[in-house]
């Protein structure tokens, strides 16, 4: 079985500006990991081939001359593109994808692929988009519930802390069991009860990652609203925001399954899905 450490960042690319984008950013990303890239277009006929080679050998161009010391290999599948993606990224440290297609091919890589296989792909997944020109400044963000998918997230968080050289935002999202009776009567204390639970939680998250990342500066954020506008805005100005998929347990209500297909809409920053086991 091949190490984790070996294998490349996979790049899902159908000749348009936001998936050119994303070949850019992974382009940086591999940099940062020591690993190769594997440029991939996926279409269902033949006939767009010469123009899915294009597409790469621009893409590629980019790459190198971004980051020159990336080898970077470039591939053309045939087939649907969700399926091309999610099967190639079993050998796969990374799939990054671009959030949106606007080129002319019949399926683009982008758009609705891009949640199809942040769901389902084998390994972390990393969808980017063309709201900022530059994500090199700013904290990682990650979202945190005590699920299996969310402790895959920290992993991968405090790794790409580390790797940039930067500071970890761990966010809890918490939200009051209604009680029955009006918010103005029972809010404030129901609030600030649980806020002593949330924050004792997350303090617990993130011990056995500050442990093994002692480098690794982390401010702790406990938050009270919708885990999606909080998430988002909390990542407004960061590097990277990285959120767990299909997560359970005590505070799964904190920051359910859904929450990962909201950020990717709206963050503005790269989002990093990871699913539980998962690996960086």
């Amino acid at each position: 079985m091949t190490a984790k450490q070996d294998l490349p960042v996979l790049v899902g690319l159908d000749g348009s500006e936001p998936s050119l984008a994303a070949a850019v950013w992974a382009a940086t990303e591999a940099d940062l990991r020591h690993a190769r890239m594997r440029l991939m277009a996926v279409g269902n006929d033949s006939a767009q081939d010469e123009e899915l080679r294009a597409s790469l050998s621009n893409a590629a161009e980019h790459c190198r001359e971004k980051c020159p010391q990336v080898e970077v290999v470039e591939a053309v599948e045939h087939g649907r593109p969700s399926e091309a993606l999610v099967r190639s990224s079993a050998e796969a440290c990374l799939l990054v994808v671009g959030s949106r297609g606007r080129g002319n091919l019949a399926e683009a890589v982008l758009g609705s692929v891009s949640t199809a296989v942040a769901m389902l792909a084998r390994c972390p997944v990393a969808v980017i988009r063309e709201r900022r020109t530059s994500f090199s400044v700013g904290p990682v963000v990650v979202g945190v519930d005590g699920s299996p998918a969310s402790r895959s997230a920290l992993r991968f968080a405090f790794d790409a802390a580390t790797a940039r050289q930067t500071d970890l935002v761990a966010i809890l999202v918490w939200q009051p069991a209604h009680s029955g009776r009006s918010g103005r009567e029972t809010l404030p204390g129901a609030v600030w009860f649980g806020l002593d639970d949330a924050q004792r939680e997350l303090a617990a998250q993130l011990e056995e990652w500050r442990a093994s990342h002692p480098e690794v500066l982390v401010r702790e954020s406990v938050r009270f609203g919708h885990p999606v506008e909080e998430l988002v805005s909390s990542a407004s100005h960061a590097q990277l925001l990285v959120v767990g998929h299909k997560g359970a347990g005590g505070f799964e209500r904190l920051l359910p399954g859904s929450v990962a297909h909201g950020v990717l809409h709206h963050a503005e920053c790269p989002v990093v899905v990871v699913r539980p086991g998962q690996t960086t």
